[in-house]
């Protein structure tokens, strides 16, 4: 191992237990209340920018539950990721009135496009694709998310388009 990478490697892991550090600090303010599990993984979630196995174990010893029981929560809402999510998040709206009005085409067009699965996240780091049931936006079907940018009758020769605008974002903020 290089220098540069050992040096790398500590700095992860020093980010890491700070974020644990602060994590108990959630978990002390929440140990005692009922219902506090969602709110728990939502924080640490937000610490870490998804829930990795370490994160689950702490949060099920500190407020007293299984393993199994926190991951089968973590693992029923589509909210939270046990990987890595990339800086932006896209999700395609699979709702009855946007597969039907050309979803699926949508879907797989971002599939092509991004070079990814449905749960998976692009080599650089800035995307992430997922699904969604619905947006509550039917009149404006097929509908994407962006993190929270809403784009509305997407067309699939248009994806490399909008997904342009957020590379550029990327780049310009680097």
């Amino acid at each position: 191992m290089t220098a540069e990478k050992g040096t790398a490697v500590i700095e992860e892991r020093a980010a890491e237990r700070e974020q644990l550090t602060q994590l108990d600090g959630v978990l002390a303010e929440y140990r005692d209340k009922p219902g506090a599990l969602i709110p728990v993984l939502q924080a640490a979630q937000e610490l870490f920018g998804y829930l990795p196995e370490a994160a689950l174990r702490r949060i099920a010893k500190g407020l007293q539950k299984s393993y199994s029981e926190v991951a089968g929560v973590v693992g029923f809402y589509s909210f939270f990721s046990i990987a890595p999510r990339g800086r932006f998040l896209v999700r395609v709206c699979m709702g009855t009135a946007c597969y039907v009005r050309g979803g699926k085409q949508v879907l797989e067009t971002m599939k092509t496009v991004l070079g990814i699965d449905v749960g998976d996240t692009t080599g650089d780091g800035l995307f992430s694709l997922g699904v969604a049931r619905c947006f509550g936006a039917c009149g404006l079907a097929p509908v994407l998310t962006i993190n929270d940018d809403v784009h509305q009758r997407v067309k699939p020769n248009k994806i490399k388009d909008i997904l342009d605008q957020y590379r550029m974002e990327a780049a310009s903020s680097r």
